[in-house]
């Protein structure tokens, strides 16, 4: 029995020595990024294996290998083999680099107090306001333009209508149909139009087109009621 523990102890042993033995390294290519191990030995002085983008990423969006050169992410390789990285686009962060130039972005400091005071006296600030007030331009007031009445005012006419709608008023001739109103009432944009083109015919009194069969005054409908309540809201 001592024999057999033995015996698979050792057996247990030789296989973790052969799986560790085929443990690849993992400071070689293959292993992290590809770029990062490529930068590593061009800075440590081991050669550089020339190691293709394309095994690594999709070759329909591999980026040029030129632009990675340039952007010194990729190593410039000379004829004897040294690598070197050189970027020959964009800026380099460095302490050494000027600061940048701000442009335009002064703000007034009209509103410090401190600021005004150390360059300004009351008697300058009263100079200045009033040569800004030397530059006012005061422009005269000038009389309303007169407004030309386009047709009947039909507010007037609503104000002053001695009926309601629906309530008969005048008297019309009865062949005027309800297909003759209808297809009257069709050819215009709103009732207020028809009422005002219906005045301008001679309404109330005359009504040539047919537009107020019941005689209320009121073609197509119209209701003088919403301007009555608008003029007693406002206190006409």
């Amino acid at each position: 029995m001592r024999v057999n523990k033995l015996w698979l102890v050792g057996s247990a042993l030789s296989v973790l020595v052969a799986c560790g033995e085929t443990v690849p390294a993992s400071n070689g290519p293959g292993f992290g990024d590809p770029l990062d191990w490529q930068r590593e030995n061009a800075l440590t002085g081991a050669p550089v294996q020339s190691t293709s983008l394309s095994s690594t990423t999709n070759t329909s969006q591999a980026i040029p290998t030129g632009q990675l050169i340039s952007a010194g992410i990729l190593p410039e390789t000379s004829g004897d083999g040294t690598a070197t990285y050189v970027r020959s686009t964009g800026v380099e962060a460095s302490p050494s680099n000027a600061a940048p130039t701000l442009i335009g972005t002064s703000l007034s400091d009209e509103q410090d107090f401190e600021a005004v005071s150390a360059r300004e006296t009351i008697q300058s600030d009263a100079e200045r306001r009033a040569a800004l007030a030397s530059q006012y331009e005061v422009v005269q007031p000038t009389a309303l333009p007169t407004r030309v009445a386009s047709g009947p005012n039909i507010v007037e006419y609503a104000l002053t209508a001695p009926n309601t709608k629906g309530q008969e008023w005048y008297s019309r001739f009865m062949l005027s149909g309800e297909g003759r109103f209808l297809r009257n009432c069709a050819k215009y944009a709103s009732a207020d139009e028809a009422q005002r083109d219906f005045l301008a015919r001679g309404g109330p009194d005359r009504d040539p087109r047919g537009l107020d069969p019941d005689g209320d005054g009121f073609a197509c409908g119209w209701d003088p009621a919403p301007y009555i309540a608008a003029a007693r809201s406002s206190g006409n």
